[in-house]
């Protein structure tokens, strides 16, 4: 590789300019749609987290609540950081429909995220290779990268460094983009120049709201995690609230709808990372399938999956859940008998739960 070397230890303008756009320019090469960089300054965002946390809408997710400081403050996070370079990576797969799969009550829906592998090492990889270069154009920094690894407002820098604006969903939009992608950061202590935050561009538009089926977006840009299908589905560990197992319908991992329904994502473009493509046809999966899995096949099949991270009672609640909204045939009935000696009481419940629901034509 070439080195500039007027890049090396930026010390003006006119070489940090240079030098944040051959970073993003190599960002694009290693598969990043797009690549921007912010300053440290997250008050206003930090705010807005006080305000989430006091209204205890984190539910059992403890971890929002702890370090918020070094959420907060980068440069407490990681010492000397001055800029941080954020960068994003479009997931959407060609797969199934997911509107048809959500209207098919033998088909259990899996956010669209999920399908193929865990992205998170693919993306530390890709930044790895980012930070190295620029380490190689500009000389030796101090950098850390991130990917949903650590107490980091991700949404909230990417929105900093002009990747897009927060939605009233609270997903971050991107005009060319919608919101189908993953971000990741590198927070350095080289004084690059930050970019422009964009404008927001909702509107009036209320469809992610109106669309959401447990009516977890409280206002607009507020989520109560509480409510949300995939807090339910994937954050939280014990039982999910009755009152809302019917709302969840047959999601069994997470919830894309507010995505689905926004008019930004008529912009959003295919990926072109096999890693993210469709696996085992999640996409799609018959649900009595998925309920008839062993732990141990659960635990085969969702390799290198993020699924795997709810693990395999949270795995059996879900589908019990998603089969007692949906027609009781005797196929289900039988399934459902079956788990009711499951070792986990968690699963039991769930399962006697889907057995008391009316039969659904």
């Amino acid at each position: 590789m070439k080195i500039d070397q007027k890049l090396l230890h930026p010390n003006n303008d006119v070489d940090r300019k240079r030098l944040a756009e051959r970073i993003k320019q190599y960002g694009k090469e290693l598969g990043f749609q797009q690549v921007g960089i912010s300053d440290i300054d997250l008050s206003s965002a930090a705010n807005q987290l006080q305000q989430w946390l006091a209204n205890q809408y984190h539910g059992e997710m403890e971890y929002m609540a702890r370090n918020v400081e070094l959420r907060c403050h980068p440069e407490q996070l990681l010492p000397g950081t001055l800029t941080i370079v954020s960068a994003r990576m479009d997931y959407l797969a060609a797969a199934m429909n997911a509107e048809e799969v959500m209207h098919n009550p033998e088909l259990g829906f899996i956010s669209r995220y999920a399908l193929g592998r865990d992205y998170h090492k693919l993306l530390r990889k890709r930044l790895q290779k980012l930070a190295d270069y620029i380490g190689e154009i500009a000389g030796e920094f101090g950098y850390r990268v991130f990917t949903d690894s650590a107490p980091v407002l991700e949404k909230a820098i990417a929105e900093k460094a002009g990747l897009g604006w927060i939605g009233k969903h609270s997903n971050l939009l991107s005009r060319e983009a919608g919101s189908w992608f993953f971000l990741g950061e590198i927070f350095t202590n080289l004084p690059l120049p930050p970019d422009r935050p964009v404008t927001k561009h909702c509107g009036d538009c209320t469809a992610c709201i109106d669309i959401c089926p447990t009516r977890a977006i409280v206002a607009p840009y507020q989520v109560d995690a509480r409510r949300c299908i995939s807090y339910l589905t994937i954050e939280l560990r014990g039982a999910i609230p009755v009152e809302l197992r019917p709302l969840i319908g047959n999601r069994i991992y997470g919830c894309d709808d507010c995505q689905l329904v926004c008019p930004w994502n008529r912009f959003a473009h295919l990926s072109t990372e096999d890693d993210f493509l469709p696996r085992h046809g999640l996409d799609a999966p018959q649900l009595l399938w998925l309920f008839g899995w062993s732990e141990d096949q659960f635990m085969q099949r969702l390799e290198g999956s993020p699924i795997r991270r709810i693990g395999y009672e949270c795995w059996l609640r879900n589908i019990a859940v998603a089969l007692g909204n949906g027609p009781k045939t005797a196929m289900v009935i039988t399934a459902l008998q079956e788990k009711l000696q499951h070792p986990s009481e968690l699963v039991r419940e769930h399962t006697r739960w889907a057995l008391e629901q009316p039969t659904k034509q």
